[in-house]
Order: C-alpha cells, then sequence, then structure tokens
C-alpha cells in the first residue's frame, strides 16, 4: 500500500470521527506545510496545519460536505469537494501530499466561485478565532 493510499484511509477516518484537532495532529507531518485558499502565505509546521484543518472541519464540513472525486497519483491525492455554507455553493479541491508513511506532507485547498472564497474567508476566521481564544 502507497503512502497515499495509507494517508487517504487515515483522512477519510479522522473526517468522519469529526476532524478532532487531536486526530489530525496524529496524520500531519511535523513540518507539514499548509496553503489556505484565502492567506497569501503558506502555513508552516504540524500546529498551524493542525488548527486550519480543524477549522475547515467546523466551517466547510457539514451535513451538506460531500466529496465528488478521488485522483490518486503517487503520493499525491486530489480531492474535489461541494458543500454548502449559509446558502453559498462551494466548490473546492484537496490537493494532498503523503509521505511514505502516509503522512500529510503538504495541503493545499483551491475554492470557487468568487462568493464561495468570501465566505470561506468570513467563517474559517471566526471559527480560528474562536480556537484560539481559551
Amino acid at each position: 500500500m502507497s503512502g497515499a493510499q495509507k494517508g487517504l484511509e487515515n483522512w477519510h477516518r479522522v473526517i468522519d470521527a469529526g476532524s478532532k484537532p487531536e486526530d489530525l495532529a496524529q496524520i500531519i507531518s511535523e513540518d507539514a506545510v499548509f496553503h489556505s485558499p484565502v492567506v497569501h502565505t503558506p502555513q508552516v509546521g504540524r500546529a498551524i496545519t493542525t488548527a486550519y484543518l480543524a477549522a475547515a472541519g467546523q466551517t466547510l464540513g457539514n451535513e451538506s460536505f460531500r466529496y465528488e472525486r478521488e485522483i490518486l497519483d503517487g503520493n499525491t491525492l486530489v480531492l474535489e469537494f461541494t458543500t454548502e455554507m449559509e446558502g453559498i455553493h462551494v466548490n473546492g479541491i484537496d490537493m494532498i501530499t503523503f509521505d511514505d508513511e502516509g503522512m500529510i506532507l503538504d495541503f493545499k485547498v483551491m475554492v470557487r466561485p468568487l462568493k464561495a472564497v468570501n465566505k470561506v474567508w468570513e467563517m474559517m476566521g471566526r471559527q480560528l478565532e474562536k480556537q484560539s481564544k481559551p
């Protein structure tokens, strides 16, 4: 089984369990890089990648969220998703690179259309702010 296949299994297991930060941290490499659709600078490290993915799980991962397609190439996985956020249809892609053990090395999110990007920015900002408060 390839690193990406292991990673895909782990990813679905964690997502299905609610994208809890402690579960996410177990499948993310210490020096992982997260590329947000709304933040210009790549975010480096397990802690910040975990924070972003946990926030995404709370905002995008509602009852309408579903993966439409999975494309696997080497240690790279592309997952196309759709969801609805406060009445806005969101279509996006998670592009994940795994190491040979199935740990996430790089996670890039792309979202369309512009209304969806704006809604993701708004709701992710609220969720990240909520997570940072004790």
